[in-house]
């Protein structure tokens, strides 16, 4: 058993928050985007997060470290996008396992330095997997209801490259998140068993979905229990939600979660919900008062944020959580290879 899961045990874990809120605050130009490397690129590069770990590493390192210091024990990835099939809008394929590498390099760099000045409190990096710019299971032709913009191996094989990089670069878990479609969801955990199968790796993997609305379901028309049922059959070390909603909507599908799982519950929301700009303004004491119910009522293992978090959110959440114990569950153990 990995220390990660040992602690999962003793104490709520604090998951970081916004990479993209924080990248918005250096206000990057395209010339920075490209930096030196690809001041040539044949299309435009800016809005291309991902490519930020190899023209903007320091800024990267430094907005690990924030979420380090203001109490995160996971940090993740700078990858949301970086799988072959989100890469081609900015012909970035070829450079997909560079992407990942890189930036768990980074972000294991990070982890070793905070962990090295406390070592009691060890810090984890977890390497993030997005749903990619494409749906398994919907068309995105009303008027072709069948046709599908790619298949389960396009998903697998591109997952599994992502996996393969992340790995190498030295996180200690997978983090399959904000999962719309799970279709494109189970082609990952395929895809991450079977790198695990090649490499004698018994890495831990979380899973992370998203209620698009107030429908209560995913993208994909799933409930919470269809969700948890549909991906049970992997031994996973936490499920959850992230994103769409705040920390207040989230309760009741948390609440189905920490009754039927046989895994850690995790959730990361967003600073509630977006004005009429499209922005978030909730506080930080804000957002910290409504998962109140969350750790009061054992509903949770791990606590994060998503969009519009910042150091500051993180720092109140794992304040509050502090003071809390984690949800109590059977923990199921992957198979040793």
């Amino acid at each position: 058993m990995s220390k990660l899961e040992e602690l999962l045990s003793e104490k709520i874990l604090v998951l970081d928050g916004a990479m993209g809120t924080m990248l918005q605050d250096y206000r990057f130009t395209e010339e920075d985007f490209r930096g030196e490397r690809f001041t040539q690129w044949s299309v435009p590069l800016k809005g291309n997060n991902d490519v930020l770990s190899l023209t903007q590493p320091d800024a990267i390192a430094a907005i690990h470290r924030q979420y380090f210091l203001a109490g995160a024990d996971i940090v993740e990835t700078n990858t949301f996008s970086a799988t072959t099939i989100a890469m081609a809008d900015y012909h970035m394929e070829d450079l997909v396992y560079e992407l990942n590498f890189e930036s768990a390099r980074i972000a294991r760099k990070v982890a070793d330095e905070i962990t090295a000045q406390n070592p009691e409190n060890p810090r984890f990096v977890a390497g993030a997997i997005g749903p990619t710019n494409k749906t398994a299971s919907m068309s995105p032709d009303v008027n072709d209801p069948g046709y599908r913009a790619l298949t389960f191996n396009d998903l697998r094989e591109a997952y599994q490259l992502q996996a393969r990089a992340l790995i190498d670069g030295g996180v200690d878990v997978l983090l399959v998140e904000t999962v719309f479609d799970t279709l494109n969801a189970k082609a990952a955990l395929f895809a991450i068993d079977e790198l695990k199968e090649k490499l004698h790796s018994n890495i831990p993997v979380m899973v992370s979905g998203t209620i698009t609305d107030a429908s209560g379901r995913t993208l994909s028309g799933q409930t919470p229990e269809a969700f948890l049922i549909s991906i049970s059959h992997i031994p996973l070390l936490s499920i959850g939600f992230n994103c769409a909603l705040g920390a207040k909507q989230l309760t009741p599908y948390l609440e189905v979660l920490s009754q039927q799982a046989e895994m850690a519950i995790s959730a990361y929301p967003n600073a509630g919900l977006p004005n009429a700009f499209g922005e978030y303004d909730q506080s930080p004491e804000a957002m910290a008062q409504q998962t109140q119910e969350y750790l009061e009522k054992g509903l949770i293992n791990i606590i994060g944020g998503c969009c519009g978090t910042t150091p500051a959110h993180i720092r109140a959440l794992a304040e509050k959580a502090s003071s809390y114990k984690p949800r109590a569950y059977q923990r199921i153990l992957p198979t040793q290879f």
